[in-house]
């Protein structure tokens, strides 16, 4: 008997009243609404394709093969799924299962993948790998310029603030001189040099930061700062307006009235490098807070998926699976998300980890993450009980 004819479904006939009538006799089946589905037919040449991928699987590794399975598999593929009897069909569905569980977890399916399907796997993972590293690579690199540029603008300030302390008990003002004589030596014309060269590099270094926040705050002195758009005798006039505002006379005639302009060009100066101090702090703070947890986790997905896809071809079990690597993506993101809200994390005493390891590592083995806050969830619901 034909194995086409041994598994063709029955057909079924509309009639005007709802009845079907079948190909044997008087047989009616009673229909509401729509013509009941025909069984699918079994797909033997895919069966037969799985087979032959195992059995050759099996030759190449070197595994047993009863003669029995091997000749079963072999007799299906000559007769191929037209010419298929049903005791081939029984014989090849036996062979099937039983290598099958020979060879398990490697399935014809992997088989396949790691044949075919791994050169777009790897490059995949390899793009977003570089999409998320570039981001992450600009931002870091950004982030610790600005921050050591913050750090020294900060302890110039401070030097400052010291230096003109100090200068106006030993200089006092015009309008009201120090008490007593005052014996102006090396000390106090060191101090206020020193006072005019922080005023410049905390000038510059605020000028520098403000790159870092794409020039957002208005600087105080941009009028007579050298512009290359300007003509050679304007910028020489602001060259020497700012050397004025910046710069001790030579010989220092008198030096209260010298510390007061170097005060009110430092006042600006200050306001100034303070306002770009909080607007990099603002948005380099909300970057390292909530945008790089986020991407460190996703980019511990990309590790961990690269590591389990370098293991699965090493075993022959890859299987592409996109929806699945979406969704730990999508999990691995909302656990960055999260952590980015901590800050600091103690291992033991005196040592701590930071958020954006921990990020990491939640992207890389996310099942983890979300067994501790399962645990987490777990005793606080029983300490509430317990208080209950």
């Amino acid at each position: 008997m034909a194995l086409t004819k041994l598994f063709q479904p029955k057909k079924h006939t509309n009639t005007t009243d709802g009845n079907s009538t079948g190909d044997e006799p008087g047989a009616q089946v009673h229909v509401i609404g729509s013509v009941p589905a025909a069984e699918p037919f079994p797909d033997f040449d895919r069966a037969i394709d799985d087979s032959m991928w195992l059995l050759m699987y099996a030759s190449e590794t070197g595994r047993a093969v009863d003669d029995t399975t091997r000749n079963s598999i072999l007799h299906a593929k000559a007769a191929g799924s037209s010419g298929m009897d049903e005791t081939v069909a029984a014989n090849l569905l036996v062979a099937l299962t039983k290598l099958a569980a020979q060879l398990h977890p490697v399935t014809a399916d992997t088989l396949r993948a790691s044949g075919s399907q791994t050169k777009p796997t790897i490059k995949s993972l390899r793009l977003w790998t570089c999409v998320l590293a570039v981001p992450i690579v600009l931002f870091s690199v950004l982030g610790f310029v600005s921050s050591s540029i913050a750090g020294v603008i900060r302890a110039d300030i401070d030097t400052a603030n010291e230096l003109v302390v100090k200068l106006r008990s030993e200089l006092g003002t015009p309008e009201a001189p120090t008490a007593g004589t005052r014996t102006l030596n090396g000390d106090v014309i060191t101090q206020l040099q020193q006072y005019a060269s922080t005023i410049r590099a905390i000038d510059a270094r605020a000028r520098e930061l403000n790159w870092f926040v794409f020039k957002a705050e208005w600087d105080p002195f941009a009028e007579i700062r050298w512009n290359p758009k300007l003509s050679l005798d304007v910028n020489q006039n602001n060259q020497r307006k700012f050397k004025e505002k910046f710069e001790l006379p030579v010989g220092l005639d008198n030096m209260e009235t010298d510390l007061d302009k170097l005060t009110a060009t430092y006042q600006d100066v200050r306001s100034f490098a303070q306002d770009i101090l909080d607007l990099a702090t603002v948005s380099y703070g909300a970057i390292t807070t909530c945008v790089l947890p986020v991407l460190y986790a996703l980019l511990g997905t990309c590790a961990y998926l690269l590591r389990c896809f370098e293991e699965e071809l090493r075993t022959v079990t890859f299987t592409p699976s996109s929806r699945a690597n979406w969704a730990r993506f999508l999990i691995a993101g909302i656990g960055g998300a999260v952590v980015g809200l901590f800050g600091n994390f103690n291992i033991t005493q005196g040592a701590s980890i930071s958020p954006l390891a921990i990020a990491f590592l939640v992207g890389y083995a996310v099942d983890v993450f979300f067994s501790f806050l399962e645990g987490s969830l777990q005793a606080f619901s029983k300490r509430k009980s317990l208080a209950g």
